[in-house]
């Protein structure tokens, strides 16, 4: 099983699918890299190398107690990048991974990178505000928390409804859709959970985007329960010196897997690269 192996002794397992130039996926919570399948055969088929790593607390990576916050993450994406030795690389972020990926160039900066895509991302700033009165209140953060700690297995099949939009009249959502995130959700650890809450749900980005200096693709669902489009993509269209903004209409957080999104998403993620 091939593994990076991070600064701190973390093992980050990755998987590493086709040649060509490096298109890296990062997944948001609380998923892992089987979370991009469809998109990695895609871009592999396309001539492309689809790289995607479960986050550390996450899916086959190894479960340490502690670092899990942005920082953390972006070094460990760093660490990744480094061994592999990838250059002229796209990096592609769903939901926390938007964060992982905008504090990793506010960290790294972009000497490896040749453009990145925003999907349904946190970025700038997630928590409800004064300055951002659309964003996630707090004690919704907090209930998230609870959730997982009081009993996590029906809080994910729970949260899977909003996530894909199932709740909603005429979604495509299937029941495979749903039973993906519970299955994905069940391998992050419970320390994991809480704590990336504590992470996505507080840190601001808003340093990190303006040290974008790269084609950036930012793609968010205007009916996301999970991460306000107001809050997130609208603003960091602004903040981001080179970016442009699709929004599909009536589309949910978990877009990419979801069908007709998914399909159209593929669609604007091989035109953004080049295909």
């Amino acid at each position: 099983m091939p593994v990076c192996t991070t600064r701190d002794g973390v093992d980050i397992y990755y998987k590493d699918w086709g040649s060509g130039r490096p298109v890296v996926f990062i997944h948001g919570w609380p998923l892992n890299a089987d979370a991009w399948d469809d998109q990695m055969k895609a871009v592999a088929d396309a001539g492309f190398r689809g790289i995607a790593h479960d986050r550390r607390g996450h899916g086959r990576s190894e479960q340490p107690w502690d670092g899990y916050d942005f920082d953390t993450f972006a070094d460990d994406l760093n660490d990744l990048l480094t061994q592999l030795d990838l250059r002229d690389v796209t990096l592609v972020a769903h939901s926390m991974g938007g964060g992982e990926l905008a504090r990793y160039i506010g960290r790294h900066g972009t000497s490896r990178v040749r453009s990145a895509v925003l999907l349904s991302a946190i970025t700038p700033h997630m928590l409800k505000t004064a300055d951002n009165p659309s964003g996630v209140p707090e004690d919704a953060l907090v209930q998230i928390k609870n959730g997982i700690l009081g009993e996590r297995s029906q809080f994910w099949k729970d949260v899977s409804e909003m996530f894909f939009g199932a709740n909603r009249r005429g979604s495509k959502a299937t029941q495979g859709n749903r039973d993906a995130f519970w299955f994905m959700a069940m391998h992050e650890s419970i320390q994991a959970g809480v704590k990336c809450v504590d992470a996505f749900g507080w840190d601001d980005f808003t340093a990190d985007l303006k040290k974008f200096d790269i084609p950036t693709l930012i793609v968010h669902g205007d009916d996301d329960q999970i991460v306000p489009i107001d809050a997130t993509a609208r603003q960091a269209v602004e903040i981001i010196r080179d970016a442009s903004l699709i929004v599909y209409e009536g589309a949910s957080h978990g877009l990419a897997m979801v069908p007709g999104d998914k399909e159209r998403f593929l669609k604007d993620l091989t035109t953004f690269l080049g295909v």
